[in-house]
């Protein structure tokens, strides 16, 4: 083994010593977009070689391999950014490895610096430049210098990770600056970088614009009327400037009047004056030059008018006089008369008035108006004819009657027409002075009436004057007065079958004969009546007599109140009053109701009422008969009352009554109540005891509560034996020792049963033979069979009216 390895390390030590690995270009500066390569050889290597690529960053290679067996290359078909690495290459031969690096750096600088800004610099104000360099790598490594006629004017570095690096200059221009140069310069201070590819530069002209200024019209403004008008505009500014031309004129007006340097307009007349404007304007901004435009003449656009065109006589006219002159010129107003012009008026200016005319028909005629000033004259006329028109008047409103009522109020209102000033008088107001009179010197007059009452009535007249023409409109006022609704009272209470009268008043109408009232039963009339005329405010009663009977209870009775006048709306010509007839009377069809009305049982609740018809109401009382005398058990105000028994008792049976009480009377109903129950409480006595001597009678009692009255039978229990009484009460007569044993009470009715048992002992006498105790039972009897059932039933006639059944007390024989 050790021989092995000896003969291994001869073999290898001096290869590996041989061995070179040859990488070229060991340090190198890329430029980005071109294609570059790494060559990577071992010549000395006896065999093929083996070789191997890394990165020596955490990055990929971004590269193609191509190899032989002694070199292979590495391949950036176009180099990026992230081509910037250290990269190695591992070759091997047999058993020895050998590497080598390199490192790569990569740089951007492409394109020339772009300024942009310097073709629209403004004069006089803060500018800025901008420079961008586009695309560069290491932007840290970049300097942007801005320089003017070699003077570096401002330097900009660049940041890392930046791909485009901007830099920007700002001043403020002077005109001086327009079409002077100015260069952004861009270096890139790699290592290594060769000097040709270093620096780039761009050279620019400096644009400097401005808006208009020193802007100047020259040419005459002052033409006469007829000739030619030229003006020249002239102006700075850049880019240079564009003209237009306006102008304004006296009317207000403002036309363009042209779009060049010059202007020129021929044949000038005076409504051509104005103020012209030449507008110097450039997309910087606009200037303004005015020059006023005079032309002389004569006067033009004499008129003369007249207001209104067809005055009427007493009516206001004015006449005015207006004329157009660029010069000032004089008016003169005048009117032709026997065929010379008198003058009326005269003025310095474009316009003459004369008003406030009242016209007449001597005003008629030919009025002339004369304009003139330095350079000749105008004339105009107008034929001023006055007419005459027929008075006309109104009155509002248009009625020859109206109808008020009291406390309202009228305007009335008076109008003429075809006259400029009437006057008015209202007539028929001396004795009523409360009324306000309004006299006006226009077309209306109105008069204030109210608020009015009844003697106010009467006719009024609006008479107007025109001149010596009088016109006059009458109408006639009607008062009324019918404010509230009539009211009925009583004389009393409405007994049946009695008069009794009702009094129906209205207050404070008018005027009275014009009313008339009614009494109506629904649509039958009881009552009419009427009133003569009376002056003032009125109260008006009407008196009705009545006898009621027996169907007028709770009657309705109108009292219709109704005014017949003229021009009085239909709402407020009828009121009326009500009355129902309470007819008193004393209660009658009373009655009293039990509820359940079938059997009423033991433990039934019962409910006991009271009803009656009674005006007005009174009392109501239940009450409970005993004895033969009455106790009240319920009783309320009104038509009804109520009483109920939760658990009825034998004891609650009786005769009940009803009695009803007002101030007129009294009515009484009644009815009986039977309540039934079962046997109960029952008690058996035997007298003189239930041990006795042979030969001796025994007397047997029975005692029981209970409705309908019961059956009451005996039996001794051994023999089966019943016997009846009618009364509870059986006598032994006589008993034996066989008459010894138990013996059983049974009390029964229709609605249950109730049983006793006793024993009864004999002592046997013993010289004494013994007897059947039925040969000897004696049922207790009276004297004869009809004075015993007449008892009986006298018996049980008490017992019902008590409510209950109860067997007599026993009386015990004598032995």
């Amino acid at each position: 083994m050790f021989v092995a390895l000896r003969v291994a390390l001869t073999v290898l030590l001096p290869l590996a010593a041989a061995l070179q690995v040859d990488l070229s270009p060991r340090k190198v500066l890329f430029k980005v977009g071109d294609r570059e390569e790494f060559r990577c050889s071992m010549n000395e290597c006896p065999e093929s070689v083996k070789f191997s690529w890394s990165s020596l960053r955490d990055k990929p290679l971004y590269a193609d391999l191509k190899s032989s067996s002694k070199e292979s290359v590495l391949i950036f078909n176009s180099v990026t950014k992230d081509h910037e690495n250290r990269i190695q290459c591992t070759a091997k031969c047999q058993d020895v490895s050998k590497q080598a690096t390199a490192i790569v750096n990569v740089y951007s600088f492409a394109k020339d610096p772009v300024i942009s800004g310097h073709d629209s610099l403004l004069l006089g104000v803060e500018n800025t430049l901008t420079c961008e360099v586009t695309d560069v790598y290491p932007a840290e490594y970049m300097e942007v210098e801005w320089l003017r006629g070699g003077t570096v004017l401002h330097m900009q570095e660049g940041m890392s990770e930046m791909q485009i690096v901007h830099s920007q200059y700002t001043f403020i221009p002077q005109s001086e600056d327009d079409r002077e140069q100015i260069t952004c310069r861009a270096s890139l201070t790699l290592p290594d970088l060769p000097p040709e590819q270093k620096t780039r530069e761009t050279t620019v002209s400096m644009t400097i614009l401005s808006a208009p200024s020193n802007v100047k019209v020259s040419g005459s403004s002052t033409v006469p009327a007829g000739s030619a008008l030229s003006l020249t505009c002239e102006a700075d500014g850049s880019p240079e400037p564009g003209f237009s031309w306006s102008v304004l004129r006296p009317d207000g007006k403002r036309v363009k009047v042209g779009e060049t340097r010059e202007l020129s307009l021929l044949n000038m007349s005076p409504s051509d004056a104005g103020v012209y404007e030449c507008v110097a304007t450039n997309r910087i901004g606009e200037q303004t030059a005015t020059v006023t435009v005079t032309i002389h003449g004569p006067p033009t656009n004499t008129v003369i008018s007249v207001s209104p065109n067809e005055p009427k006589e007493g009516e206001l006219v004015l006449i005015s006089c207006l004329s157009n002159s660029i010069t000032q010129s004089r008016l003169v107003l005048s009117k032709m008369l026997g065929g010379a012009e008198i003058e009326l008026a005269s003025e310095e200016g474009p316009q003459l008035s004369i008003s406030n005319i009242s016209a007449s028909i001597n005003d008629s005629g030919l009025y002339m108006c004369k304009a003139s000033n330095d350079y000749g004259s105008q004339k105009a006329s107008v034929e001023l004819t006055v007419q005459t028109n027929p008075l006309k008047v109104s009155l509002q409103p248009d009625l020859s009657l109206i109808t008020l009522e009291k406390g309202s109020v009228l305007s009335l209102a008076c109008e003429a027409s075809g006259c400029p000033h009437p006057h008015f008088t209202w007539k028929g107001l001396e004795d009523k002075p409360r009324y306000s009179r309004n006299d006006t010197q226009t077309a209306v007059s109105l008069l204030t009436l109210g608020p009015v009452g009844p003697n106010d009535e009467g006719a009024f007249i609006c008479e107007v004057k025109c001149g010596s023409v009088v016109k006059s409109k009458r109408i006639e006022v009607k008062i009324f007065s019918f404010p509230s609704h009539p009211s009925i009272e009583s004389s009393g209470p409405f007994l049946e079958g009695k008069n009794t009268s009702l009094t129906c008043t209205v207050h404070d109408v008018f005027p009275a004969n014009r009313f008339h009232m009614q009494w109506l039963d629904g649509e039958t009339e009881l009552l009419l009546e009427t009133w003569a005329f009376a002056d003032g405010l009125q109260n008006l009663s009407s008196v009705l007599s009545y006898q009621p009977d027996g169907s007028d209870h709770n009657k309705n009775i109108t009292c219709k109140v109704s005014l017949e006048m003229d021009g009085v709306h239909s709402a407020l010509t009828e009121k009326a009053a009500y009355t129902t007839l309470p007819l008193h009377y004393a209660p009658r069809r009373t009655t009293i109701t039990v509820s359940p009305q079938e059997a009423l049982k033991a433990g039934d609740s019962i409910s006991i009422s009271c009803l009656t018809d009674s005006s007005p109401e009174g009392r109501v009382i239940l009450k409970k008969v005993l004895n033969g005398e009455e106790t009240e058990v319920a009783s309320r105000e009104g038509t009804q009352t109520y009483f109920t028994i939760p658990s009825a008792e034998l004891s609650d049976s009786g005769d009940y009554v009803c009695e009803a009480i007002n101030q007129y009377g009294s009515h009484r109903a009644s009815t009986q109540i039977t309540v039934q129950a079962p046997p109960r409480n029952t008690t058996v006595q035997v007298l003189p005891s239930t041990w006795v001597q042979e030969g001796q009678n025994i007397t047997i009692c029975c005692h029981s509560v209970s409705f309908p009255p019961p059956a009451i039978i005996l039996r001794k229990l051994d023999s089966g034996v019943d016997i009846y009484s009618p009364n509870g009460t059986f006598t032994l007569i006589n008993l034996t020792p066989n008459d010894t044993g138990l013996y059983q009470v049974n009390v029964t009715n229709v609605l249950g049963y109730e049983t006793e048992v006793f024993t009864i002992h004999v002592m046997e006498r013993l010289s004494s033979s013994s007897l059947s105790w039925n040969v000897f039972i004696t049922p207790f009897f009276g004297l004869g069979v009809l004075a015993s059932a007449a008892v009986m039933l006298e018996y049980l006639r008490r017992a019902r009216l008590k409510g209950f059944y109860e067997l007599n007390k026993c009386r015990p024989g004598t032995v």
